[in-house]
């Protein structure tokens, strides 16, 4: 990736905020920097990552030879003389540290935003809101981690008012260090669910990891977090005085309440401490209208008005792979092929079924693999698959070993064989595609949803290849 510096700065500079030793017999200039050279241009500084795969420190020579005017790096290549060399223990902490010293030059708001589920959406639903007034710098795709995240921060534009980021996690630990580099002024926590259990073991370990994003809150931070959350209730964490978000509970700050979907938007009524707004968000769920009453509470925190606001919930663009919804031929897509988990295949069911219902169409649904649910991988996968039969579900198809277990559940929710159709083998998703084509209807509802490991979206190519 190659970013460039809003305000560029020193190699002296630099090696200060990042805590290195700086090789040069003079100073120089950073505007770009790059993390690979096939990148990088003539003066540019380069920093050298370390990866599971790759070394960016064996490449320094190369930087180099390909115009690079300084490198930040882990150690000095011995056959390389009269380099500006910036050396560090770490090059991934350095750049977090370049980036928490650089935001603090600035004289930005700063938004975070973590959850196990939907803070991608409630993101993009806060950008889209506050950019009706204010000029903003948000996380894009998926760069919501030590790496990702600082660089976030240093391609910020200088006219930046309000940076929005989004942050990710896989262990204890992960989120604090974010918070630490962006500082908050405003912290969102959209759902505690099931993602992670593999490697957290509780719900309430991950409701503990996901609290961490308050660590670097500054002293009148704002934390808005799910009101539906037991555990986000919990007395431990009265002390950062939350504000709660709800769709059922009246003892709340915010409430989204009389939620209703239509064919390509969500109403609902956004109620505060300032009185009740009804408000449109350009999709469709119940999530969509938990994601939209969170960029609502943001917006009015901004100081922005009802009109506004709104305005904003209805110019959000859904992201790629996230709930897009289209057209193969006369079969409407829903394409939520990013991720899942327990509580977004729910979410995903509750659309299909509500779509199929106001079109008077079969639903149908071919489920992937969700991964990193632990012990309970089975008994998550076994309930989902009931929801799925339970809300009317047509025709169930699933793509992995671990998808097989959606059956068990399915036919308890009451679905018969004829209705079944699976595909263990991950590496031909054409068998899949192969199924569908064959019994699919004109007219039907097809959700697609699986862990990003899935690819589930070549199932969707071999639909768009061979459906007219």
């Amino acid at each position: 990736m190659r970013i460039k510096l809003a305000f560029p700065l020193t190699f002296k500079k630099i090696a200060e905020y990042t805590e290195s030793e700086f090789i040069s017999l003079n100073d120089g200039i950073a505007e770009y920097i790059t993390t690979d050279t096939r990148e990088l241009k003539e003066g540019d500084l380069f920093v050298a990552i370390k990866g599971e795969t790759f070394d960016g420190n064996d490449y320094i020579e190369k930087a180099f030879e390909n115009g690079a005017v300084c490198a930040l790096c882990e150690k000095a290549p011995s056959e390389l003389k009269g380099a500006s060399l910036l050396i560090c223990d770490d090059t991934v902490k350095a750049l977090g540290a370049l980036a928490r010293e650089y935001l603090a030059l600035r004289s930005v708001k700063k938004v975070a935003v973590t959850g196990s589920v939907g803070k991608t959406t409630t993101k993009e639903f806060i950008c889209s809101v506050l950019s009706e007034k204010y000029r903003v710098h948000k996380t894009e795709g998926n760069h919501n981690n030590e790496l990702g995240l600082p660089y976030t921060v240093l391609s910020m534009p200088s006219d930046t008012e309000i940076l929005i980021t989004e942050m990710g996690m896989c262990a204890r630990g992960e989120i604090e260090y974010l918070s630490d580099i962006v500082k908050p002024d405003i912290a969102v926590i959209t759902v505690i669910g099931s993602s992670h259990l593999e490697h957290l073991k509780t719900r309430e370990n991950i409701c503990a990891a996901k609290m961490e994003i308050v660590h670097g809150m500054n002293e009148n931070g704002y934390l808005i977090v799910n009101g539906d959350e037991p555990l986000l209730r919990a007395p431990i964490y009265e002390k950062y005085s939350p504000k709660f978000l709800s769709l059922t509970e009246e003892n709340s700050d915010f409430r989204a309440d009389n939620i209703v979907s239509f064919d390509s938007y969500t109403e609902f009524d956004f109620v505060c401490e300032e009185g009740s707004y009804k408000m449109k968000a350009s999709a469709i769920g119940r999530h969509i209208a938990q994601a939209a009453a969170f960029a609502c509470a943001v917006g009015f925190k901004f100081g922005m008005s009802a009109q506004e606001i709104n305005k904003g919930l209805m110019n959000y663009k859904t992201e790629k792979m996230r709930q897009n919804i289209y057209k193969i031929g006369n079969i409407t897509i829903i394409d939520d092929c990013y991720n899942a988990s327990p509580e977004s295949m729910r979410a995903s069911c509750d659309v299909l079924a509500a779509l199929a219902k106001e079109k008077g169409s079969r639903s149908v649904a071919l489920l992937g693999d969700m991964k990193e649910l632990g012990e309970d991988t089975r008994i998550m996968h076994e309930s989902v698959g009931e929801y799925m039969a339970k809300s009317g579900l047509s025709l169930l198809f699933t793509y992995g070993l671990i998808a097989e277990n959606y059956v068990t559940g399915a036919k308890r929710g009451g679905m018969t064989n004829d209705s079944i159709f699976t595909n263990p083998d991950v590496a031909s998703p054409e068998k899949s595609g192969e199924a569908l084509v064959k019994h699919l209807n004109d007219g039907d509802i097809l959700l697609i949803k699986a862990s990003r490991a899935m690819a589930a979206e070549k199932i969707i190519n071999y639909l768009k290849e061979h459906i007219n």
